[in-house]
């Protein structure tokens, strides 16, 4: 026989340790003589940092006892010098005490004389295979803070299930896994998530750990989160939502996740904003095109100043975020709690270059539209930027070259207007003036230098429109703005002439380049996302 008594469980004893709770584990011992009763002492190597209850007694056969192992932790500290498996041990002995009574137990402990293990007439067995794994919130704590992934798991399992080990809470109120994720580490969330946290604890901050996420903009770990049925709405302590700090700090991946599984686009902070408020006034451009692609109100009126995403852009001088947010159809002439439209906003900050896009660009297309060069020239005095656009991206020379108001055209030349500048679907002024069949336009923007090559973002050229409109006129203006009269040579030329029937009048179908096309209307082509009518 090696042992009188076995360990139970084993022979580690895990000691929890809590702020302000006492430090202890037990350890059973049973007694495996079918007949006869075993003394024992148990001893501390350091007997200052332990303490052992009870530290003797006697076990009757085939029973256990339970030991109570107490540690005392060092001043002013909260953790042992070694964790979570320290490295100090303990000396238990056992022997047969035959004709040992027991009859009061409380009495048989402690009580046992010492020179029952000493005396040489005995056979004394000594086990010194005890050791001490120490466990609870301040070491998986540390241990998270460390990634010590492999000592996580182990202190995981050793730990009462009971008792929510991995809920534990640092002394600065983060939980594990807000302590995981503040360190990006989508392998340590993953290990947590395996033992059941509560993914809906808030720290002391009162952030959930995917509002944390979010905010960091940690996209495998929000996913891993989201997996977990992880709430995406705000909750009443947090004062963002996780749709917000995602927009806010310009996460663009987290924010398509937190869309693609439901988030409401139109969510509002403790405060009363939208997402599409803070991606706005953080200036997140990318964030603000995908909120609106997905349903986000671009009229939504905050709670505090009645300011919609439009007021907000306008008081940044933010020209481009304007441009989008009114392309995307934001109303300009809603008025904050102040009674002041966009523009207002614009004067009253200084913001001079936003005119144009929230209010001289529609009357500088609308003047253009109309043909009306002097009420142009009023405009462009008065500080309206000549290559403004209007919501759908169409500046004022695209609004004259589609309704053939050639004076207007030269005028914007003349004044500097980017005469390639495209719209919002990629057409140029080229484009429009050949889509309606205006020679003379298209004549003139390809004399001053207009890029006959340009595509639409549907790889559309200028060239092809005529061609499939059969616009015959037009096809040779481009084609000579291309430089490759030549090398059509006469099958150009018997096209054209095929396409007006009069194969013997080339005279006639070359003077017929400088005027407007007369193809019936009914065949043409006219782009629906575009009001054009006169």
């Amino acid at each position: 026989m090696d042992r009188l008594l076995t360990l139970e469980p084993s022979n580690v004893v895990t000691i929890r340790l809590e702020p302000g709770q006492r430090c202890s584990g037990a350890l059973t011992l049973r007694n495996v003589m079918y007949t006869m009763p075993v003394a024992f002492r148990l001893q501390p190597v350091n007997k200052t940092r332990y303490a052992i209850r009870p530290q003797s007694g006697i076990i009757s056969p085939l029973t256990t006892i339970t030991l109570e192992i107490i540690y005392r932790l060092p001043p002013n500290t909260t953790l042992p010098s070694t964790f979570p498996h320290s490295d100090h041990s303990f000396l238990l002995h056992s022997v047969v005490a035959p004709g040992a009574a027991i009859n009061n137990k409380a009495t048989s402990l402690d009580m046992v004389p010492i020179d029952w293990f000493t005396t040489k007439k005995k056979q004394v067995f000594i086990d010194s295979a005890i050791k001490v794994m120490f466990i609870g919130s301040p070491v998986l704590c540390y241990l998270v803070k460390k990634g010590y992934m492999d000592e996580i798991r182990e202190v995981l399992e050793k730990s009462d299930y009971n008792c929510k080990p991995v809920d534990s809470v640092d002394c600065e109120g983060k939980t594990l896994l807000h302590l995981a994720i503040s360190q990006s580490r989508a392998d340590l969330v993953q290990l947590l998530l395996e033992f059941g946290p509560n993914i809906e604890a808030h720290s002391r901050s009162c952030s959930s750990p995917l509002e944390t996420a979010a905010a960091l903009g940690e996209s495998l770990i929000v996913e891993l989160l989201l997996a977990k049925k992880a709430k995406t709405e705000r909750t009443e302590y947090s004062a963002s939502g996780p749709i917000h700090l995602a927009a806010g700090n310009g996460h663009l991946e987290v924010l398509k996740l937190l869309l693609l599984n439901g988030a409401n686009v139109n969510a509002l902070t403790k405060d009363g904003n939208t997402a599409l408020h803070i991606a706005v006034e953080e200036g997140r451009r990318d964030c603000v095109r995908v909120l609106l692609a997905n349903g986000a109100r671009a009229d939504a009126r905050n709670e505090g100043n009645c300011d919609t995403p439009l007021h907000i852009a306008a008081a940044l001088g933010d020209e481009h975020m304007v441009r989008v947010l009114i392309q995307k159809g934001a109303e300009k002439n809603i008025r904050n709690k102040y009674g002041k439209t966009a523009y207002d906003v614009a004067a009253e900050h200084g913001h001079n270059k936003l005119f144009d896009a929230l209010r001289l660009g529609d009357s500088l297309c609308v003047a253009a539209r109309k043909g009306e060069v002097r009420t142009i020239q009023r405009l462009l005095e008065n500080g309206a930027i000549i290559n403004g656009c209007d919501q759908h991206g169409w500046t004022a020379l695209h609004r004259a070259s589609f309704k053939g108001r050639i004076e207007v055209v030269k005028t914007l030349i003349e004044n500097g207007i980017d005469i390639n500048a495209k719209d919002e679907d990629g057409y140029s002024a080229l484009h429009c003036a050949v889509e309606s069949g205006h020679v003379d336009v298209a004549e003139l923007l390809v004399k001053k230098g207009a890029d006959i090559d340009s595509r639409t973002n549907k790889g559309v050229s200028p060239l092809r429109i005529a061609e499939s409109l059969k616009y015959s006129g037009l096809t040779r203006v481009i084609m000579q703005g291309n430089g490759v009269k030549e090398q059509v040579g006469a099958k150009l030329e018997m096209n054209i002439a095929k396409s007006y029937g009069k194969m013997t009048k080339e005279v006639e179908i070359i003077g017929s380049v400088k005027k407007r096309s007369h193809v019936n209307k009914s065949s043409r082509v006219r782009r629906s996302s575009i009001d054009r009518t006169i």
